[in-house]
């Protein structure tokens, strides 16, 4: 995918999943993101398997893919380092880095402008240090 075909995908897939490393091994969840251009943005809940794995080893690996069908499937793959962004878990006190994440989510997920905190979750931003993108559609030349 080009960077503008990665950007317009990432902007309506809703759900991508998120690959940690704890004690136990590998462990892959399903997560809502958003993505602002350069940054994944994830609110996962503070109190969670993945959470604390990834606070003990902020390397992660995330995948959001589509299609059914062979022709259709289409994905990315990004791989990285997390960081917190925010208190944690977010309460809602003002965090300018998180002005713009918050009310992307808002509106992908709630369809509305304002974000609530619910004091559980906690937000993650991943800055790619790795993309691999793939579009079997173009395979048929559609």
């Amino acid at each position: 995918m080009s960077a503008a075909e990665r950007d317009a995908f990432l902007e309506v897939e809703r759900t991508c999943r998120v690959a940690s490393v704890g004690a136990s091994g590998p462990h892959v969840t399903p997560l809502w993101f958003v993505w602002d251009g350069t940054a994944l943005w994830l609110h996962s809940l503070s109190r969670s398997r993945r959470w604390a794995e990834l606070a003990a080893d902020p390397r992660v690996s995330v995948v959001v893919d589509a299609g059914t069908e062979y022709q259709a499937l289409r994905g990315i793959e990004l791989t990285g380092r997390v960081e917190v962004v925010g208190e944690v878990p977010r309460t809602g006190k003002p965090v300018p880095e998180l002005v713009a994440a918050e009310r992307q989510f808002a509106r992908k997920y709630l369809g509305s402008e304002s974000f609530a905190s619910d004091g559980r979750h906690g937000w993650l931003r991943l800055v790619p240090e790795y993309e691999v993108s793939w579009d079997f559609r173009k395979l048929s030349g559609g």
